[in-house]
């Protein structure tokens, strides 16, 4: 099972690819993230599932033995104790699927991007 880049054209389509219980993960990480950002656009960018308010918020996707989560660099650097178990690199984390996935850490990862960009929407409104 390989992420289904450039095949779907919207999040259903792209969840629909994997096997059932994976199906089920995503669903989860997608409403987790949902429930956070729940006016945002949902499409497909770089191929995979995206969150989108007016700019790409955070991204996720499954893989043969992970969920790919991508909340930006950022995210990243503020999480970082929080994430060392899990692989990961400057925008991204590998949730394994043989392990729990920590839909409370994607949630306030989330959380966090937006403050993020709601900082730098101000800081641009002062210049």
């Amino acid at each position: 099972m390989e992420n289904t880049q450039n095949k779907a054209e919207n999040i259903d389509q792209f969840i629909a690819e994997f096997p059932e219980d994976v199906q089920a993960i995503l669903q989860k990480v997608r409403s987790t993230i949902k429930s956070i950002i729940p006016n945002a656009e949902e499409c497909i960018n770089y191929g995979i599932p995206t969150f989108k308010l007016k700019e790409n918020v955070v991204h996720f996707s499954g893989y043969k033995n992970h969920i790919g989560f991508y909340p930006g660099s950022g995210v990243i650097a503020k999480f970082a104790k929080e994430i060392a178990a899990f692989k990961n690199a400057k925008g991204s984390v590998q949730f394994p699927l043989n392990q729990e996935i920590p839909y409370e850490l994607i949630q306030r990862m989330t959380e966090y991007r937006l403050e993020e960009m709601a900082l730098k929407s101000a800081l641009k409104k002062k210049k």
